[in-house]
């Protein structure tokens, strides 16, 4: 039979139709229908200046609106020829790493929602919740930063503020492990993670998945490691596993935590003097940039005369890593039950994966902007 989850799920953070081919309980396949949440951002975005349009593309995702910031202004910067001062480009890392934390958290803890697993549930939320006071101790806020300008980034970071934040990330650097300890050998939720949506390196690969999705089934990259500044001035080492179930995807993030921290502190124990911030003129052309963001890569690709937008797409890890559950890890779920875990598993955001489909009549042509239109 075809069991239909959602659009209206109570385990979906987002509204997004699942539909299960099942004999029994057991799940044979699954496919995905998206289309709930369009919103035009990047259609209206073209025509606009950069100081408008990076605020849009704060908005393209809640949990990881930093890196979209950062991944515009830095396509700018391309196409200019210029790089922000290095004081800006730590206080990124900074913020990238404290942005990516909490998105991990809150990944996880949705993941133990999802197994009925209240306790875990609470206490990623528990852990979350300073690195979000960091966060604001930093920027001003705690989801829409508004942190990124072309050229750097908005205002300076006081050094008291660095010092407490390394404070918070201490604390939670001593608490960290009791909790990861008790996922990693509690026995409910290894019965409902080991073996349980399993995707090969293979499937990995040919489903394009990205972030701790791809490297939880041995995919060894991390656009971090192509960065300029993580490359150049930073410590950092590529976190993968190669079991490809649940729990590797949910054990990656938990490992990737670490490895943030220690990247904040390098960062705060060596930020350097200087500017924040630098007037870049921007030229007519054409970029493209690709962050990691905490649910894997973010690709802008922008065309600009100078002053305006012409063309811009936004390419988001949701798309690959949901239609990378719906082909390969869901054949593999036990039961319904963990078919719905098994999706949860995989951070999805459906607002992310999904902007706008346009019919330009003016034009007289289907123009299909977003993710359907990839270089």
């Amino acid at each position: 039979m075809i069991l239909p989850l959602g659009p209206i799920h109570p385990a979906f953070k987002e509204p997004l139709r699942l539909k299960l081919k099942t004999q029994g309980e057991k799940v044979l396949s699954a496919e995905i229908d998206y289309g709930y949440v369009h919103r035009g951002i990047e259609r209206v975005m073209k025509g606009k200046t950069w100081q408008k349009s990076i605020y849009l593309s704060e908005r393209v995702c809640g949990i990881c609106s930093y890196i979209h910031t950062q991944t515009f202004a830095e396509t700018f910067e391309l196409i200019s020829g210029e790089t922000a001062p290095l004081r800006a480009q730590y206080l990124r890392v900074l913020t990238n790493e404290l942005d990516r934390i909490q998105s991990h958290l809150l990944a996880n803890s949705t993941y133990f929602k999802a197994l009925e697993h209240e306790t875990l549930f609470m206490y990623m939320l528990y852990l979350r919740e300073p690195i979000m006071d960091a966060i604001e101790l930093l920027t001003g806020n705690r989801v829409n930063m508004g942190w990124n300008v072309v050229g750097g980034v908005r205002m300076d970071a006081h050094e008291s503020h660095l010092q407490q934040i390394k404070e918070i990330i201490l604390k939670l650097e001593s608490e960290y492990p009791k909790y990861v300890e008790m996922f990693e050998q509690g026995p409910l939720v290894g019965l409902r993670s080991h073996d349980v949506g399993k995707m090969t390196k293979e499937e990995a690969i040919k489903g394009r998945a990205v972030g701790p999705i791809g490297r939880g089934s041995g995919i060894k990259h991390d656009l971090r490691e192509d960065h300029p500044t993580y490359r150049d001035y930073l410590d950092f080492k590529v976190i993968w596993r190669k079991e490809g179930d649940n729990f590797a995807r949910t054990m990656n993030r938990f490992d990737e935590i670490p490895e943030s921290i220690n990247l904040i502190k390098q960062v705060i124990d060596n930020i350097p003097q200087g500017e924040v911030r630098k007037k870049v003129n921007i030229g007519a052309g054409y970029g493209e940039w690709r962050n990691e963001a905490p649910r894997g890569e973010v690709t802008y690709m922008i065309e600009t005369n100078g002053n305006l937008i012409n063309n811009i797409s936004i390419r988001t890890p949701s798309i690959m890593n949901i239609d990378s559950c719906a082909k390969y890890m869901l054949k593999d779920a036990a039961t319904v039950a963990d078919a719905v875990a098994t999706y949860a598993s995989v951070d999805p955001c459906v607002a992310c994966a999904e902007r706008v489909v346009i019919l330009d009549e003016n034009e007289g042509k289907k123009e299909f902007q977003g993710i359907f239109n990839i270089k």
